[in-house]
């Protein structure tokens, strides 16, 4: 099929402008034909992105489904997806569905709440499978202004708040990433991203306002991409605007949140700094290990201190993004490996969790930790998904989770032991968190007369789980469906990687380069 990339990033916008162009009214009706829409052209989306796995070859590690034609301004809109991008483009279009089908209950502004989510399934897309620079960047920043409204629109009391001071961070932090694109179109002549990885951008040792820069036009530009994509995963200390925007956001704004748009920063390490910046990443890889490390140990600490159910799953989720930042950095087979199956999981295992906490809301509406308790008297098979995916979070073998975290850990320690010991931790303050999390809200008596008329699950809530629970299952036992996938992929990156580091660097990482690329994680 021609032009499939293409039409699964624009097919969800196209049935944006269909609501926004031809339903009219607010009546029950309208928005029931609303969500109906937006559930259609979700799924279609999912469905469509079926033939991008279908048709892709894992053995050819350079970008299939390739889309050239000319833009403007000289530029070309390229479109085109490789072994690492696919899979994202797939974890975003399977959520997508399920998100529509959680804000069933909503009935403000639900036309508006739809078009919302449907731009942004196509911005997060294009994100993905954008192949030109400027076009990575127009759908990397516009991503903003949906989830900004979903925030600011739908949220809660301090909505506000919390929008501003999400599309604050988010936004500053790009606009060096904007500067340093510049930058390479100038030093290289070209936005082909395909064509930048090839580019060897100079690393020799330059002096910039009385300072020494040991990697030269690297370091600059991997400094101005960092500060992009680590608030946008987010890392420490730049992580402060999630709780708050996690916390505020409707459910399906947080599932999204989480899921899916955390996933662009990792994406951008894994398209940008490592291949195109390697003296940087090599240089840098220490304090992009401690950060990280940090992040793990002090989220996990703070998730502990928590007294609302959802600043507690984003701290969570702070702390498993240190996991993907220490494996890209590790730079081997697999840190890589386990660094996208991370991020893949925890799409499945947060989403989930987010979804947890809204179907009590939805019926309680508080988020407070003491609000509960006991409801396994009440609600048995919320009990057993809540606990299942709670399991998952604390990465029970079997389970997605213990895949991603396992191998990330095994990755770093291969390139540094002791922040492997520091990140490892994190794997016993989890437990603690999460295991806390669920004993008081789920476990012990049923005393507070609010809680004794709470329903159990309905089967439309059982529906949107199952198959979060399948893949979280499906993964855990059987992760070869993503490495089979991403393994050339990652191998192709590291060779890279290795052949355009000095030889003085090259030789330091010989016993977790040359050699761990030459090794698969499955």
């Amino acid at each position: 099929m021609t032009n499939l990339l293409s039409i699964i990033t624009f097919l969800p916008i196209v049935a944006a402008l269909i609501l926004a162009l031809f339903l009219r009214g607010e009546d029950a009706a309208a928005q029931k034909n609303a969500k109906y829409l937006a559930l259609i052209a979700t799924s279609a989306t999912f469905l469509i992105s079926l033939f991008l796995l279908a048709g892709f070859n894992p053995a050819d590690t350079g970008f299939q489904f390739v889309e050239d034609h000319p833009w403007i301004m000289g530029l070309r809109y390229r479109m085109g997806v490789d072994g690492i991008s696919i899979l994202f483009v797939l974890l975003t279009t399977f959520l997508m569905p399920l998100t529509i089908l959680s804000t069933w209950h909503v009935t403000d502004r639900v036309k508006d709440y739809m078009i919302a989510f449907l731009v942004l399934e196509g911005l997060m897309i294009g994100v993905f499978t954008a192949l030109d620079l400027f076009l990575f960047y127009l759908f990397f920043e516009a991503g903003l202004i949906p989830m900004f409204l979903i925030i600011g629109i739908w949220g809660g009391k301090n909505r506000i708040y919390a929008a501003f001071k999400f599309f604050l961070y988010t936004f500053l932090g790009s606009v060096l990433m904007l500067v340093a694109m510049i930058a390479m179109y100038r030093s290289a002549g070209t936005t082909d991203i395909a064509a930048l990885l090839d580019h060897d951008f100079p690393s020799q040792t330059i002096r910039l306002l009385g300072f020494t820069i040991t990697g030269g036009m690297q370091t600059l530009l991997f400094i101005a991409f960092f500060a992009s994509f680590a608030v946008k995963m987010p890392m420490w200390p730049v992580h402060t605007w999630l709780p708050d925007a996690h916390v505020q956001a409707p459910t399906a704004g947080s599932v999204v949140l989480a899921a899916v748009l955390l996933k662009m920063g990792g994406y951008g390490f894994l398209r940008f700094s490592l291949p195109m910046f390697p003296v940087a990443s090599e240089l840098l890889q220490p304090l992009v290990f401690w950060m990280s490390a940090i992040a793990i140990v002090y989220t996990s600490l703070v998730a502990l201190a928590q007294t609302d159910m959802k600043k507690l799953i984003a701290y969570s989720s702070v702390a498993h993004m240190g996991y993907v930042t220490m494996g890209i950095f590790a730079a081997n087979q697999q840190g890589l490996d386990g660094a996208i199956f991370q991020m893949l999981s925890h799409g499945f295992i947060s989403g989930a969790l987010f979804l947890c906490v809204g179907v009590i809301y939805d019926r309680m509406h508080t988020r407070e930790i003491d609000a509960y308790g006991g409801l396994v008297n009440r609600m048995p098979a919320y009990a057993l998904v809540f606990m299942f995916f709670t399991l998952a979070n604390v990465g029970l073998p079997g389970t997605s989770g213990f895949v991603g975290e396992f191998l990330t850990l095994m990755g770093t320690f291969k390139a540094n032991t002791w922040v492997a010991f520091v990140a490892a931790t994190g794997v016993i303050l989890s437990a603690c968190y999460a295991l806390w999390l669920y004993r008081r809200v789920t476990f012990g008596a049923l005393i507070k007369e609010s809680l004794k008329t709470i329903s159990d699950m309905t089967p439309r809530e059982k529906w949107i789980f199952a198959p979060l629970v399948a893949m979280t299952l499906l993964l855990g036992v059987y992760p070869r469906l993503v490495t089979d996938i991403t393994g050339p992929a990652v191998e192709s990156l590291l060779v890279g990687y290795q052949n355009a580091l000095p030889h003085d660097l090259a030789d330091g990482l010989a016993p977790m380069g040359a050699a761990a690329a030459s090794e698969t994680s499955h």
